[in-house]
């Protein structure tokens, strides 16, 4: 979902890697409920972009895990 995000954001950007990804899972989903994934940009700069994922079950408020993550970008030519 993060690396979506930042192609929405910037455009399609080849060679953008996952520098750091942390995953906090604090429950379960429920059993056939849907995954919903809210995601932020928290940091575009010019080399790197950081950003955070909440995941939830269904229409639950709570969250079942929370992402944050950092992409390198490729240098521009």
């Amino acid at each position: 979902v993060l690396y979506v995000a930042i192609m929405g954001h910037m455009g399609l950007v080849a060679m953008a890697v996952t520098t750091n990804m942390t995953i906090n899972f604090f429950r379960k989903p429920k059993a056939g409920q849907n995954i919903r994934a809210v995601c932020k940009l928290i940091k575009v700069g010019k080399t790197l972009v950081t950003g955070e994922v909440w995941i939830y079950s269904g229409e639950e408020e709570e969250p079942v895990a929370h992402v944050i993550g950092t992409y390198a970008l490729p240098n521009k030519p």
